[in-house]
Parts: structure tokens; sequence; C-alpha cells
């Protein structure tokens, strides 16, 4: 299980450097649409779509993420009173709706794409799919993170949880 974590963590943060580099780029791809209307009274007809489309990856990466080191939201406020058994039913309870929701994600994610398929995006020429490959993609994450804090938790393993650090990630 150590070792499934240490890839698990490598592709966490490969995640993160991804959806970083997305937000970088989106930036840019903005402020040069900004530049190009207003100074060089020109449009760039690609870079709204374009944005839009790394928009959707920075998003889902980091949720996906989030959920792996425990910032999904929950309502703690029962946690409070109840013993650390049942704290941890009710992890368990939160992770595999997290998992139902990711494979949702993925599911009709996928569906979506494929009716986009044969779409063509005027201002980029790609297929129409790749607007949903996000919601796919980052459902293949939430998946993986949610069973790796099932299983952690099955073997007596500790898991992230807001943020806390993993003694196994040290």
């Amino acid at each position: 299980m150590k070792s499934v974590a240490v890839v698990l963590r490598q592709l966490a943060r490969l995640a993160l450097w991804l959806a970083a580099a997305g937000l970088i780029l989106m930036t840019v791809f903005i402020t040069a649409q900004v530049i190009a209307r207003y100074v060089l009274n020109d449009s760039l007809v690609w870079s709204e779509p374009a944005a839009v489309i790394l928009m959707g990856w920075f998003i889902f990466l980091g949720a996906a993420v989030g959920i792996r080191e425990g910032y999904h939201l929950s309502f703690d406020v029962l946690l409070y009173f109840l013993p650390q058994s049942a704290k941890l039913w009710l992890y368990s309870l939160s992770d595999l709706v997290v998992t139902g929701f990711g494979v949702g994600m993925v599911w009709f994610g996928s569906q979506l794409a494929l009716s986009a398929w044969d779409v063509k995006l005027p201002s980029l020429g790609i297929s129409g799919a790749f607007d949903f490959l996000p919601i796919v993609g980052g459902g293949v994450l939430m998946v993986l993170f949610s069973m790796e804090r099932l299983a952690r938790r099955a073997a007596g393993m500790p898991t992230a949880r807001f943020g806390e650090t993993d003694p196994l990630e040290d």
C-alpha cells in the first residue's frame, strides 16, 4: 500500500503542476486577448475557448488533488461528538460518495465527449470532445484518490484530513 501511496502522491503533484501551468497559461491567453483587442484593435478568436478548456482542467485537477489531501467539503459538527470508530465509518461513507460522484463524472463526461466528437470547435480547429475531457480526467483522479483513501483506512493507515500532513509523505 505504501508504494501505491507514493505513486499516487506523485500523480497528485503532477496534477497540481499541470493545474498551475494551466492557470498561468490561461492568464497569458486572456492578457494577450485584452492587449490585442484594446491596443492592437484586433481579436484573438482562439483565446477564449482555449482559456475555458484550460480552466476546466485546472478546476478538476485541483478538485481531485483536494480530495486526496482531505480538503473536500464536509459537515464536521457531528464528528465532534462521535467516537473515533464512528468517525472512520463516516469518513469512509464520504469517500464512497465522492467515488460515486467521480464515477458519474467519468461516465457522463465520456458520454458528452463522445456526443461532441464530430463537432469541430471553429476557433481552435479541434474536436468539441476537448471541452469535456477535463470532466473525465478529473473524475478518474477523484475515483483513484477516493479509493486510495478507502484502502488506506481499511489497512489502518492514516488519511489526510483538511490538509494534515501524511506521515508517509514526509
